[in-house]
């Protein structure tokens, strides 16, 4: 069983990306969706949808390609399981010089950095996308 879901699924991404892969399949949960739409949004991947019915359902997540270059350079996880990484709203950090993004679970659900500094909340930093 998979005890850090979240961080699989951003290794997996990195991995079909490396690997040429265009489509990858992933168990849905409704965090790996939110977290699905946020890339999508920011044009990370290029599809994510559920695919068949609960209790069984997967995600397939399109992974987006500028040229021969994937569009996800590397992903760092921050907060994990085994240690937890919040931050207020003065202290979100900018990834790669604004050329990426970070991503934090707030009060108000999942959003990137540049949000959630708009909206002046912090929250737990979950990743770093570049």
């Amino acid at each position: 069983m998979v005890q850090d879901p979240i961080g699989d699924m951003l290794a997996q991404i990195k991995n079909a990306a490396l690997a040429k892969k265009s489509v990858i399949i992933l168990p849905y949960s409704k965090l790996k969706m939110a977290l699905g739409a946020i890339l999508l949004k920011e044009e990370y991947i290029s599809s994510v949808e559920k695919i068949g019915e609960e209790p069984k359902a997967n995600l397939r997540v399109g992974i987006k390609y500028v040229g021969e270059v994937s569009a996800i350079t590397d992903v760092k996880r921050v907060s994990k399981p085994g240690l937890r990484w919040y931050v207020n709203k003065g202290n979100i950090p900018q990834v790669v010089g604004g050329m990426g993004i970070a991503i934090l679970s707030t009060p108000s659900g999942l959003m990137t950095g540049k949000e959630a500094k708009k909206r002046g909340t912090g929250g737990e930093l979950l990743c770093k996308i570049w």
